[in-house]
C-alpha cells in the first residue's frame, strides 16, 4: 500500500511539473503566435526574411498575407512631406 502511494505521488508532482514547466509556457507561446521550442523551451518570434536580407516584398497581398501569419500588422503608409508655402 505504501508504495503505491509513493509512486502515486511521484506521479501526481511529475505532471504538476510538466504542466507548470512545459505545457502552459507552450500554449501562452502559441497564443501570442510565435515559435514554441520544447527541447529548449524557448518562445522565439517569427522574422520575415525581408527583415533579414532588407529586400521588399513586392507582391502586396503575398506581403500582406506573410504579416498575417506572423502576427505582425501591415506597415503604415508614409506620408508625402509637406509642401513649402510659396511667399
Amino acid at each position: 500500500m505504501a508504495a503505491f502511494l509513493v509512486i502515486f505521488a511521484v506521479g501526481s508532482v511529475g505532471a504538476i511539473v510538466y504542466q507548470i514547466m512545459w505545457a502552459n509556457p507552450a500554449e501562452a507561446c502559441e497564443k501570442a503566435r510565435k515559435w514554441w521550442d520544447a527541447k529548449h523551451r524557448v518562445c522565439a518570434t517569427p522574422v520575415l526574411i525581408s527583415d533579414i536580407t532588407g529586400r521588399t516584398i513586392q507582391d502586396k497581398q503575398a506581403e500582406a498575407a506573410a504579416r498575417a501569419a506572423i502576427g505582425r500588422p501591415a506597415p503604415e503608409a508614409a506620408e508625402a512631406p509637406a509642401e513649402a508655402a510659396q511667399p
